[in-house]
This record gives structure tokens, C-alpha cells and sequence, in this order.
């Protein structure tokens, strides 16, 4: 049967559809050339040079505080390699080599500096790992959205408390004559006994991070198609199986974000260490950051609390690049 067989509407839808197919190959090619980087760069140059006041006005600020604060404060490297002497400066110092390292590990405090900072940082992970990913998933199942806003601001509102703040709130309540005691009937100076630290230090970082924390996983949760959990309803799933095998898979790059950054921050604690025990009773409450403060600017050994935060910069790196690495298999294997 030939063309002029169809009737005359059918011919003509057949050839506009012909048409609007060429047409969008065409488009196609189009972009597909103009996508290219050298186009773009082309088309960017061209905007530049037409707009260059713009970009040195928003642009030139930014560059230079970032130079100024970020990039060359990197200069005090060089400080863990010589006996320095603000008086003389990075470059007229005495260069003393990888001195300042052997004292560091040669130390036996080093080692319980870190024993104590990986303990804190273990105990964190163990203990706020599990409570914002509980918190997101309880949020998730909240369908009215005043309740579920209300309650978000709820457990968002004290992330922004001042770190400060927090610390003098933790020492006047658990003081000896502070409501806590009181309640109990004790008078227990939990500031001076270092077994409660790690408790207290803990259980008020999952108070304050807990809303702040379950964003990226609340985000996440949102973002789970709705027609797949309704597949899995009618196949008869019921909430423990959508929970094992399609809430908790699509939030497990977040999971591991979250870990990692949690570690992290347990070994760069410095301001909750300093305000709630300064590192005593005798020092058994010290983490590496505090140290590094404390043996660069009240024993002004420049040299060797530098070297102790190279240390610190090394493992942080490890970590993030241990993260990074980790984040990639998974998303290859998702």
C-alpha cells in the first residue's frame, strides 16, 4: 500500500512528524556543539570582555579575602621545621629541620593526647550516629506539615546556641549546687572528675546537632519517589521491609557523609574541651587541639605546636580522603 493510498489527513500528520523529527536532531547538534567546552569557554570570554567591571567588582573582594586569610596563613608550615621567634620572623627563625617532630613523637603525651582524642571520637560516632537518622525517618512520618515544621524548629534551635553559651549552661547545671544535684539529692562536682566528661561532652553535642544533623537525611528522605514505596505497599511490603530495603539504601551516602564529618569534628574539638574543663583534672580531659593551643600559646614552643597541628591537618586529611574514596564506590556500586 503506497502513500497516496492514506487518507490526505494522515499524510500530513505522517510528514509534520517527519519534520518535527529533523528539526529536533538539528537542535540537537546544535547544543551538542554548543555544550562543547571549547564553545562555552568562547561564549565566556566573549561576556567577559564585555562585562569585565562586573567581575572585578563582585569577584576581586572575595579573591583577595581568601588569599589573605586562607592561602597565606599556609606560610606558618614552615614554622614546624625551625625554632621560631616572632621577633625574627618565618625566614630569619633558625631552621632546625624534623627537630620538632621527634620531640612530638618521641613524647609519650603525644600518644595519650591521641588515645583520648580517638576514644572521644569513637564514643561520638557510636553514640550520635544513631539519633538523627531516628529523628528523620519519625519527621518523615509526620504528614501534617504545621506538627512537623513546629518540630523542626523545635530540634533546630539549638544548633545556633553559642558554643560558649552551651559550655556555661552544662557547668551550671550539672555544678554542685545546680538543679541536677539537686534533683538527685547529691553534690557532685561532675567538671572535676574526668570519667563524666566524655558523657556530658557527648550527650550535649547530640542535644545541639541532633535537628541540625537529621537535615541531610530529612532532605534526603524527601526526596524518595513516592511511586516506588507505593509499588512496594502493593506488592505487600510492610514499614520494616521499606524501611530495610528502600529508605535506608537511598539515605546511605548521606550516612557516610555523616560519619565522617562527625569524626572529624571530634578530633578538631577545641572550644567545648576549653570552656567546660580545660583539659584538666590533670590534663585527663586533654584532646589534641587543645594542646596545640596550649603548647603554642601558653608555653610559646611555636615550633612544636605547629608541628602537632600538621599532625592533626595529616590525620583530617586521611579521613576526608578515606570519605571521598568511600562516597565514590558507593555511588559506582549504587
Amino acid at each position: 500500500m503506497n502513500k497516496c493510498s492514506y487518507p490526505e489527513a494522515v499524510v500530513r500528520l505522517l510528514d509534520s512528524y517527519r519534520q518535527v523529527k529533523r528539526e529536533r536532531k538539528r537542535d540537537m547538534r546544535k547544543k551538542e556543539k554548543t555544550g562543547s567546552v571549547s564553545a562555552y569557554m568562547n561564549q565566556f570570554g566573549k561576556y567577559f570582555r564585555k562585562n569585565w567591571q562586573l567581575y572585578i567588582i563582585f569577584l576581586l573582594p572575595g579573591l583577595l579575602l581568601t588569599l589573605i586569610f586562607k592561602y597565606l596563613p599556609m606560610l606558618g608550615i614552615i614554622i614546624a621545621f625551625e625554632e621560631y621567634s616572632p621577633f625574627l620572623g618565618y625566614f630569619d627563625s633558625k631552621w632546625i629541620g624534623a627537630y620538632n617532630f621527634k620531640r612530638l613523637f618521641s613524647s609519650t603525651e603525644f600518644l595519650r593526647l591521641l588515645v583520648n582524642t580517638l576514644k572521644l571520637s569513637g564514643y561520638n560516632l557510636l553514640w550520635s550516629f544513631f539519633p538523627p537518622i531516628i529523628l528523620a525517618l519519625l519527621l518523615n512520618r509526620v504528614r501534617s506539615a504545621k506538627i512537623k515544621r513546629n518540630a523542626q524548629l523545635v530540634f533546630y534551635l539549638p544548633y545556633f546556641i553559642s558554643t560558649i553559651v552551651l559550655a556555661g549552661m552544662i557547668r551550671l547545671f550539672f555544678s554542685p549546687v545546680g538543679p541536677i544535684n539537686a534533683i538527685f539529692g547529691t553534690s557532685i562536682d561532675f567538671m572535676s572528675e574526668s570519667k563524666w566528661f566524655r558523657s556530658l561532652y557527648i550527650g550535649s553535642g547530640i542535644w545541639q546537632t541532633i535537628g541540625w544533623s537529621s537535615i541531610i537525611y530529612t532532605s534526603t528522605l524527601a526526596g524518595v519517589s513516592q511511586d516506588l514505596i507505593e509499588a512496594a505497599k502493593i506488592d505487600g511490603a510492610n514499614s520494616r521491609q521499606l524501611l530495610r530495603f528502600i529508605k535506608i539504601p537511598m539515605i546511605r551516602s548521606s550516612i557516610t557523609i555523616c560519619v565522617f564529618m562527625a569524626i572529624s569534628r571530634a578530633f578538631m574539638s577545641f572550644d567545648v574541651n576549653l570552656t567546660l574543663t580545660a583539659g584538666g583534672p590533670f590534663k585527663s580531659t586533654e584532646l589534641l587541639a587543645l594542646k596545640i593551643y596550649q603548647t603554642a600559646f601558653s608555653n610559646f614552643d611555636y615550633g612544636k605546636g605547629q608541628a602537632e597541628a600538621l599532625v592533626l591537618f595529616v590525620i583530617v586529611a586521611i579521613i576526608s580522603l578515606v570519605q571521598v574514596s568511600v562516597s565514590k564506590k558507593g555511588e559506582v556500586q549504587a
